[in-house]
């Protein structure tokens, strides 16, 4: 081999050491020794049990008589990659948040077991407690080490938040093969079925982090009404929305409890726009679809459209109005006993009523409402709403009989959102309406007798709204 050809071989080695371009941690004995020594003791601070921990013994006590003889396993799910070697914030399975009450804070990879082999159910959950400092993961491991990512909390202070038993994550593999039967995962469509339809009726604390999430999220809003003069004067104004909410949902909660959609002009007939690059121009209306997601997990699930000027002209007045009149109808009739799916058919009725007011039927409102038909779906193809809770779209799992084409019980927690898109190339309605996207989304708690609307706080009328917007302006 010439020395050109090695020299050539030797650079290919060095450049395919995925290590190469990032600075080595040394890790000899010696330095081990010393990293190891000198820390001062951490103070030792008393966990209080969270109020979760005084609902999570039902929940799971309700997986345990469903499955009994079996024994159940909930992952927590590991950390996501967002591309190499960077990963995106942390967040749990839902079902797993739901049966430990652990929500943010909870470590990857942790694991539920609920032992219902007998009729003393056991529920253990494995975690990667804290390492400490004598360990080499607590320098040498960028991806769990603690001087890189931050101390994790021991066994004790998880068991004593959670009411929970804990064991070392190293200890399950060994637990796992103790077993002398198979294990019911979330992979078995039962039981994600089952867990999913659990979530239908929220308790006293859910209700509590939801009434949380929304009011952080209408403070969100507000910040994003403060934001609209800085917003239209950039080309991205709508990315100065969605950072605008961004900033209240990470200061109030744990994150976005999905992607916001701040969709400005006619990128509010794209109902779920994300892209969120357009301009914010006075004139249009900005269609902004946000929620804040709790330290808990919790997420609110929040809609207004509102005119970036302040103001709306007649003709968005008029097909505001309209959308808030079907959401108006929905909210008069659900209560307790009423079909999920009727909620959908009440609103359907006046946007059919609508759309044909306006001249944009072939044929009549009951022709249109006909199930063959359905004209009027062509400016509202989604549904009326969805159940919310841990997920934006919660109980997503739940069998149809139970969800869309169950009744509404006391504790029920979802969204009620029509809306009208006309898109801006839609030559069956007149040039003025082109362009113009407008939806109204509301997150409803089902009560005794009717419907609380948790997000009452944010106006919904016009002339309300108009007038908070201007209270809110910066």
């Amino acid at each position: 081999m010439s020395k050109d050809a090695a020299k050539s071989t030797k650079s290919a080695e060095v450049t395919n050491d995925p290590g190469a371009t990032r600075s080595r941690t040394p890790t000899s004995p010696q330095f081990l020794e010393y990293m190891g020594s000198e820390w001062a003791d951490g103070e030792v601070e008393s966990v209080t049990a969270s109020p979760s921990s005084k609902f999570t013994p039902a929940r799971r006590a309700q997986v345990a008589a469903e499955f009994a003889g079996e024994v159940i396993i909930i992952e927590a799910g590991p950390a996501a990659t967002r591309s190499n070697d960077t990963e995106y914030r942390y967040r749990p399975n839902s079902a797993f948040a739901h049966l430990t009450g652990w929500g943010a804070q909870a470590v990857p990879d942790s694991v539920l077991v609920i032992d219902a082999r007998t009729s003393q159910t056991k529920s253990i959950l494995f975690l990667r407690e804290t390492a400490g400092k004598g360990s080499s993961e607590f320098f040498a491991n960028s991806a769990i080490g603690e001087f890189w990512v931050g101390q994790r909390p021991s066994l004790t202070e998880v068991s004593q938040l959670l009411e929970l038993e804990t064991r070392s994550l190293g200890e399950y593999q060994n637990y796992l093969e103790s077993l002398e039967q198979n294990t019911i995962t979330l992979d078995h469509p039962a039981l994600a079925q089952f867990v999913s339809e659990l979530r239908l009726v929220k308790d006293d604390f859910e209700i509590a982090e939801m009434r949380k999430a929304v009011d952080a999220s209408i403070k969100g809003f507000e910040e994003v009404v403060a934001n609209l003069g800085k917003a239209k004067l950039h080309p991205r104004g709508e990315r100065v929305v969605e950072t605008a909410f961004f900033s209240q949902a990470r200061a109030e909660g744990h994150d976005l409890g999905y992607e916001t959609i701040a969709a400005a002009g006619h990128h509010a007939c794209t109902l779920h726009w994300i892209i969120n690059n357009g301009p914010v121009r006075d004139g249009e209306l900005l269609l902004l679809d946000a929620g804040v997601e709790m330290e808990s997990l919790y997420t609110a699930d929040v809609t207004r459209t509102l005119p970036i000027n302040g103001k709306f002209s007649p003709l968005q007045r008029e097909i505001y109005e309209a959308v808030l009149e079907a959401a108006d109808a929905v909210f008069a009739m659900a209560k307790p006993g009423v079909l999920f799916k009727e909620m959908h058919a009440t609103a359907m009725r006046v946007i059919a009523e609508k759309t044909h007011g306006w001249g944009f039927l072939p044929g009549s409102v009951e022709d249109s409402l006909n199930p063959e038909n359905q004209h009027h779906r062509r400016w509202m193809v989604h549904g009326t709403g969805h159940h919310l809770g841990l997920d934006v779209h919660d109980c997503a799992q739940a069998r149809r009989e139970m969800s869309m084409d169950a009744e509404l019980k006391p504790g029920m927690i979802f969204t009620i959102e029509p809306g009208l898109y006309f898109h801006r190339d839609d030559l069956l309605v007149p040039a003025e309406f082109r362009g113009i996207g407008v939806r109204i989304e509301d997150d409803v708690l089902v009560t005794e007798d009717g419907v609380e609307n948790l997000t009452a706080a944010l106006p919904r009328k016009v002339d309300d709204l108009e007038t908070w917007m201007a209270k809110h302006s910066s």
